[in-house]
């Protein structure tokens, strides 16, 4: 876990892939953090992509380095939203302040269930780990 958490922070814009009914969607995302072992991201209740990860809970992140590495993670959503989880992630990123509130009603923490990273160069190197 330690290697993809290093991965997307290094490389802070990944790009989250759910579905919309048998449409794909994608959008980007920057927050992720090591919360109680476990990988976490964080959305908004109001937003598509919740409503996606609560109809359909797999989904899958990728992103490139500036090398040319890239990585594709997928798995399943599990929301874990706490004032614990909640402040963690303000903790991690301050200014996730500047929308959110360990008290609002809108602030979301999903965590990565079997995970399946895969790590792959320009060369076509290959190699895939679970989480």
């Amino acid at each position: 876990m330690n290697e993809v958490l290093k991965f997307l922070k290094e490389n802070p814009i990944f790009y989250l892939a759910t579905v919309d009914g048998d449409i794909p969607k994608v959008r980007p995302f920057g927050f992720v953090m090591d919360f109680e072992g476990k990988l976490h991201f964080c959305t908004n209740n109001q937003k598509d992509v919740y409503k996606q990860l609560k109809a359909n809970p797999h989904f899958e992140v990728c992103t490139t380095s500036q090398t040319g590495e890239w990585l594709r993670l997928k798995g399943k959503a599990v929301f874990n939203t706490s004032k614990q989880t909640k402040q963690a992630a303000l903790d991690a990123m301050p200014r996730l302040a500047n929308m959110y509130s360990v008290d609002d009603s809108i602030f979301e923490l999903f965590y990565i269930e079997n995970a399946e990273a895969t790590f792959q160069d320009m060369k076509g190197n290959s190699r895939t780990i679970k989480l």
